[in-house]
């Protein structure tokens, strides 16, 4: 599953091209005249990352059992302290400064 605060029509898209059948995005607020500029349901983002994780999962039947997850922002970080095997990704300086504290991975794909 692919979750991410960029909205969904912009994700996926995306996703799609890769084969990836599940996507967790940001849902944008649409009414008879289009978007409102206003987001619908919780927005997958910081904490509601976590919240939109774990309603997707109990829709599933499934946990967070040997859980990876990728990021290079300390948005993530409510996610990230979730999941078993935390990665950050080329992080931001928070995020860099929380995984080195954690001993958790940190890889660079530029």
């Amino acid at each position: 599953v692919v979750i991410t605060a960029t909205n969904s029509f912009v994700t996926t898209p995306i996703v799609k091209a890769f084969g990836i059948d599940n996507l967790l995005a940001t849902e944008p607020e649409i009414n008879s005249h289009g978007y409102t500029g206003r987001v619908s349901g919780v927005p997958c983002f910081q904490q509601g990352k976590v919240t939109r994780l774990h309603s997707w999962l109990a829709q599933h039947q499934l946990n967070m059992q040997g859980s990876w997850f990728y990021s290079d922002s300390h948005n993530d970080l409510p996610l990230l302290r979730e999941v078993e095997h935390p990665v950050a990704v080329d992080p931001d300086t928070q995020l860099a400064v929380v995984a080195r504290e954690n001993n958790w991975p940190v890889i660079s794909l530029r």
